[in-house]
């Protein structure tokens, strides 16, 4: 989006000036491909005082971007290059093809129908600036050189698709603040999920294996439940919608959304634990009342009599939560089902559903860490905005020097967000640094 508008520019100023990406990996936009699980929600609709409160770093840095390029007209543009779009619930967009490689090729074609030469395969080792030229030295030996650059790098999340902090480690050498990186957007990894705990940083790599716990929980899903974040015993976040149970951990809408301040949390060495509500809205005494009538309609029913009471407790909680959820949820509550002496060596279980309405309104998981960069949706930190002028985004720190995307210190919730920050902050810094050489 920087090269397309920045080509754009200049070809409408009369210039003969080239604008050139310069691509690490073999093809552009490897991130793109795989965002939205394939599917690429590229933007948001919301207008700007619903968007910038998804926006989790300093909003305002943001505004003049946004309002640049709004998510409108990041639709039109993707429209006017024959890319047509969807938009679904909560104001997300979509290609209409739901195939995030519609979204690359339109802008790839957006980039050669102005000149902009893409060099794919290119990977910069290092920049310097000396008397107004950029200096970029490439791992095979050669060298670019220009007068103004644009780092449109991403940050550290999926490392696998070439973001692996290199415009950081520029920004930084050349004196840039790096606000501290650290996964948003990633699965929160409850304890006992996984086979191996965190390392010092509370950092649990995906690949590790899950224990019984989580073969038991992972692949299910939870619609409509209210999560509560916790920091030290105290609440510091609360979300309504979906979570699922995957080979990572939490995740789902809610749980991404929660994990940013959780992640946060648990680098700073403080506990955190989820609290899950089940049953949101609904009064305790109604659903305890709810929970007898329906454990007295399982013991009535005459096919209970030849049935053990592990399995009388599994019908019941069959009635209220999804059956691939039940093997989890006991493993987690053993206090529904006790064994109990019953004289000269012998034992009952008791079912004991009165424990069951404070568990389905509060089940608690202690958190021991969470999924790192290499399946992080997101980078929160980066290029502090301070040293970035908000209505051009050049550099405060190296003249002709801009910053545009995820290397900058500007996160947001999913939903499309972020996917638009890219393209405002793109087509900004594009646009000034070609209007500069004007």
């Amino acid at each position: 989006m920087a090269a397309y508008r920045a080509a754009k520019t200049l070809l409408a100023g009369g210039s003969d000036a080239c604008v050139t990406v310069l691509e690490k990996m073999p093809r552009p936009a490897r991130k793109i491909m795989i965002s939205g699980k394939g599917r690429c929600n590229f933007t948001n609709l919301k207008d700007w005082n619903a968007f910038s409160s998804h926006v989790r770093s300093k909003p305002n840095a943001l505004k003049p971007a946004f309002f640049n390029l709004t998510p409108e007209a990041v639709i039109n543009f993707f429209e006017e290059f024959g890319m047509k779009t969807v938009v679904e619930r909560g104001d997300r967009a979509f290609p209409q093809s739901h195939y995030a490689s519609d979204v690359v090729d339109t802008l790839v074609l957006a980039c050669r129908s102005v000149g902009v030469r893409i060099q794919t395969e290119v990977e910069v080792a290092g920049i310097s600036a000396s008397d107004g030229e950029f200096r970029l030295a490439t791992v095979s030996g050669e060298d670019w050189k220009c007068r103004r650059l644009v780092i449109a790098t991403g940050g550290l999340s999926y490392p696998g698709t070439g973001s692996t902090g290199d415009g950081l480690r520029w920004a930084e050498e050349s004196g840039h603040k790096i606000v501290p990186t650290f996964p948003s957007l990633t699965a929160l990894v409850p304890v006992g999920y996984k086979t191996e705990g965190p390392d010092a940083s509370r950092h649990i790599d995906r690949r590790t294996s899950l224990s019984a716990l989580g073969e038991s929980l992972c692949g299910v899903s939870l619609k409509n439940v209210s999560v509560r974040l916790l920091v030290e015993g105290v609440e510091a976040g609360n979300e309504f919608g979906d979570i699922d149970f995957t080979d990572g951990g939490i995740e789902g809408p809610v749980g991404f959304q929660l994990s940013r301040k959780a992640v946060k949390s648990l680098v700073n060495g403080s506990r955190v634990a989820l609290e899950v509500d089940m049953k949101p809205g609904v009064p305790a005494e109604e659903l305890q009342s709810r929970v007898n009538e329906l454990w007295n309609t399982v013991q009535k029913d005459p096919r209970s009599r030849s049935i053990r009471e592990k399995e009388k407790l599994r019908i019941l909680l069959g009635k209220l939560m999804p059956w691939d959820l039940i093997p989890g949820f006991t493993q987690t509550h053993p206090e529904l089902l006790k064994v109990c002496k019953a004289g000269h060596g012998r034992t009952h279980t008791d079912v004991h559903p009165e424990f069951l309405p404070a568990v389905l309104q509060c089940w608690r998981f202690d958190i021991a860490g969470y999924v790192g960069y290499e399946r992080s949706v997101v980078t929160a930190g980066g290029v502090s905005t301070d040293d970035v002028v908000a209505k051009t985004l050049e550099s405060r720190v190296v003249p002709g020097l801009y910053f545009s995307g995820e290397v900058l210190d500007l996160d947001a919730d999913t939903g499309g967000y972020n996917l638009q920050i890219a393209f405002s902050t793109g087509a900004l810094a594009g646009l000034s640094a070609a209007k500069s050489l004007l």
